[in-house]
């Protein structure tokens, strides 16, 4: 079943109403993805469930202020994504940094143990390892907020253009640019990395 179908099955009168199944089919549905984009914002697992489960309480709290100008999951992920940065901002100030972090963080130059762990791979293997994928999602997370942002919701959740602007309360070109600029990022910082 598509994902519009998915959504037709939920009652929008029913769930704007207060009707407790209503929200908890979109709970149901919504959960692992939102999820994942907290994820990509807070790289850390104990608060993005955190978030979540704030997210869905202040969704269930504020059913009436949803004012019907987009989805309800476009809302829903607005409020995701605004308490993840909220999050985000408040772990920035207590996090302190892994040695892998400082080791991502020296110029290429000082980092030989890791260019020379790089160089011993086989690019057929890396490809079809998820070493790839731990190594793009990495990446992701070392792109400004912005972009990581975008980035997540148009290319990893396959969102529309129009869902991301009014997730992010910006114009359907700024979408376009930050995602232009993110996927230009991207393939750099990519491709320093996999030299």
């Amino acid at each position: 079943m598509s994902r519009p179908d998915i959504l037709e099955q939920i009652d929008l009168e029913a769930l704007l109403s207060g009707d407790h199944d209503a929200f908890e089919q979109l709970v149901e549905n919504e959960s692992a993805r939102l999820f994942r984009v907290i994820m990509r914002v807070l790289n850390n697992e104990e608060e993005a469930r955190n978030v979540l489960q704030e997210t869905f309480l202040q969704a269930y709290q504020r059913l009436g202020t949803f004012r019907r100008e987009s989805k309800v999951t476009t809302w829903l992920y607005a409020i995701g994504i605004n308490l993840a940065r909220a999050a985000r901002r408040k772990l920035t100030r207590y996090e302190t940094l892994s040695e892998e972090d400082l080791d991502r963080l020296q110029p290429k130059y000082m980092v030989g143990m890791r260019r020379e762990r790089y160089q011993a791979w086989d690019p057929q293997k890396l490809i079809e390892s998820d070493e790839r994928k731990r190594i793009v999602h990495e990446t992701i997370l070392r792109l400004p907020e912005d972009y990581r942002i975008v980035v997540t919701l148009r290319d990893i959740e396959e969102m529309s253009t129009s869902d991301v602007a009014s997730m992010l309360d910006i114009s359907e070109g700024a979408v376009r640019v930050r995602l232009h600029r993110a996927r230009l990022a991207l393939k750099k910082l990519l491709t320093a990395e996999l030299k």
